[in-house]
Formats: C-alpha cells, structure tokens, sequence
C-alpha cells in the first residue's frame, strides 16, 4: 500500500483527496494533508479523517510517506517540488509542473539526483476517447495528418480569480493557455507531434486580472502538419466544451464533452469491424471539466511506482507542453511568429 500525502489543499486537491482517501485507488491511501492555510488543511484532513499540517517539512519528518502530490500554485510548484526532493520520495505535480523552463529543468536535476520519479498530472491523456485517439494514430490509420484543433470554451467568471489572490497573475498562475488550456495544449502535442512555429494573438477579455483569458493559436507541426489552438475562459454563462478534432487524409476524429471526454466523430476511410461500436462505447460526457482521467492517472502512478512499469507522463514529457506554453506566450508578446528550435526569449510566465 503507497501512502500518499498532499501537499495544498485547495480547489483541485478536493478531486485528489477523494481518490486517495475514499479507496478508488488500488494500492494508494491517503495519510496526511498540508497548507499552510490551517483552516483549509485542517477541512480537508477532517474530511478524510487524516493528520493535518501547516509546513510540509515537519510533515515529512513526523509521517510514514511514500509519494507527495503538489497541488499548490502552479508558480510555486518548482520552490516545493525542490524542497521535497531530497526526501527521496516520489514526486506528483498537478499542471503545469512550472512556469519557466529553468524551474522545470531544475525539478527534473533535482528528482533524477535523489533517485525520485516526478509524475506530471496529464489526466487527459487517460480519457478513455483519447486512448482509443492515440491507439489510432499508432495504427497509422489517419495516414497523413493535415490539421489538429482544440478549443476550450470554459466559463471563469471573476468570482473565480478572486478566490485566491494568486489566481489570474504571471508570477503564479498565468492564464488560460497555462492553466485552463495545458492539459488540451498538452494532447494537441501528444497526437500532432513535435511543433516548429506558433503565432499567437491574446487578450484579457471579461474579467480583471493580469493575464489572458483568450487566445487564438496558430500552429506548423514539423510533420508539415497545421494546427489551431481556440482558448477562452470568458466563455458565459456556463461551460461549453473542452474538445480536440484530428484530420488525416484517411480519417478524422474529434471528441468533445466538457472534458475531452465525449466521441463526437469517428469516421475512417477505411473501415474496421470495431469502428460501428466505438461511438456507443466511447460517448461519455463526464459530470464537470475535470473529467474521469484522474484515477486513471493514479492507478498508473501505483503501476509504475509498485511494478516499475514505464510512467507515461514524466518530467521531461511535462517541460514539453511547457516550451510549447512559453513559446506562445513570446509570440503574443512580440507579434511575431516564433520557431520552437530557437533559444526561448523571457516572457512574462512565471515573473512577478
């Protein structure tokens, strides 16, 4: 049995703790929880029945742990993930691991030094729709790709932002292509490949924050490939949708649903016996943007962690999405188109 320990308890740990302490996952228990914000530590603990702590240190130190799940500001991710490294116990982050390349890099030196794996919440990537995707596109049945597309159309109103003073600013957050959006930028990656330019445009559309709430992305895959990434959170007044479409010359798919979770279009040149089943099978829409991913996710991480199985999503995998992140954010900084080979210039990600 891994015992897992959470490090900040605030509006994504709920989805973590639940996991971790109501038993569904296999192998995985929850022991301790730790903010340092004691009321919001101790109404999670209470909630799961576990210790509480308001410094993580004195946590490690007093707790029996095995692996620690960050779930702080995305800004502070690489500061904690530093510090709790030469604890040498395995390491998850929720999106994004960092929001500068250097602190990602630098979590990366610091977990391969200390014999610790680091496990980057993608949960998308274990969406039931987009395994089948990925399963495709290995089979070659897409045959030549043409254009992949994402768009999140999701509803943050300034509400939202103002929950917490950290939400909506470089220094700690960013906006929707880092926090929103990573884990959709993350897939168009994963299905698309490696990307050799971007041109973006952004803007602050709906609420009062620092950074943007939309973006229009335009992408040239090094397949040859284009690519379009649609993001907004000033979508009103609810949730639309949280979906990826892939055109090749042989077959398009696209899934939808609030959480890439939903087949929406699976249509083929070529025909499988499979095929007249897979939109029955695989239309789902899960109850919130969160999606079903997670305990997938987890159960993973106990396969790696107990059987030493291969983890799908490392950091050396997560720094990807996040070169691609910054170098957008370069291109709405300077209008210009930019080249991923290129040595990434300093945007305002992850800067106060």
């Amino acid at each position: 049995m891994l015992k897992f320990a959470i490090v900040g308890c605030g509006r994504i740990s709920k989805r973590h703790a639940e996991l971790l302490g109501l038993g569904h996952i296999k192998g995985a228990q929850l022991v301790a929880v730790c903010d340092k914000d004691e009321a919001k530590a101790k109404s999670l603990a209470e909630r799961f029945s576990v210790p509480y702590y308001v410094d993580m240190h004195t946590m490690m130190q007093k707790q029996d742990i095995d692996v620690v799940t960050v779930c702080t500001e995305s800004g502070l991710h690489a500061e904690h993930v530093l510090a709790l490294a030469p604890y040498k116990k395995h390491i998850v982050v929720e999106k994004p691991m960092a929001l500068t390349l250097h602190d990602a890099e630098a979590m990366i030196q610091a977990c391969a030094e200390n014999g610790v794996k680091l496990f980057i919440v993608k949960q998308n990537r274990f969406n039931v729709p987009v395994q089948k995707l990925r399963q495709a596109l290995e089979a070659g049945r897409f045959g030549k790709l043409i254009l992949g597309t994402i768009r999140v159309r999701w509803c943050r109103p300034q509400s939202y932002y103002d929950q917490d003073s950290w939400r909506g600013t470089w220094k700690y957050d960013g906006g929707v292509l880092t926090n929103q959006a990573s884990h959709h930028v993350d897939l168009l990656e994963w299905m698309m490949g490696d990307v050799e330019s971007v041109f973006a445009k952004g803007m602050t559309a709906l609420v009062n924050i620092e950074v943007e709430d939309t973006a229009v992305v335009l992408l040239k895959f090094k397949n040859g490939a284009l690519g379009v990434i649609e993001a907004t959170t000033a979508t009103r007044p609810k949730d639309l949708e949280g979906s990826i479409s892939i055109l090749g010359e042989k077959g398009t798919v696209e899934i939808g649903g609030f959480a890439v979770n939903e087949m929406k279009v699976w249509n083929f040149v070529e025909a499988q016996p499979e095929d007249a089943e897979v939109m029955q099978k695989y239309s789902v829409n899960p109850p919130n943007v969160y999606g079903f991913g997670h305990q997938a996710y987890y159960e993973n991480v106990v396969d790696c962690l107990s059987n030493n199985n291969v983890q799908l999503v490392d950091g050396l995998e997560g720094k990807k999405s996040l070169k691609l992140i910054s170098a957008i954010y370069e291109s709405i900084e300077t209008g210009k188109e930019v080249f991923l080979n290129q040595q990434p210039k300093s945007s305002k990600l992850g800067k106060a």
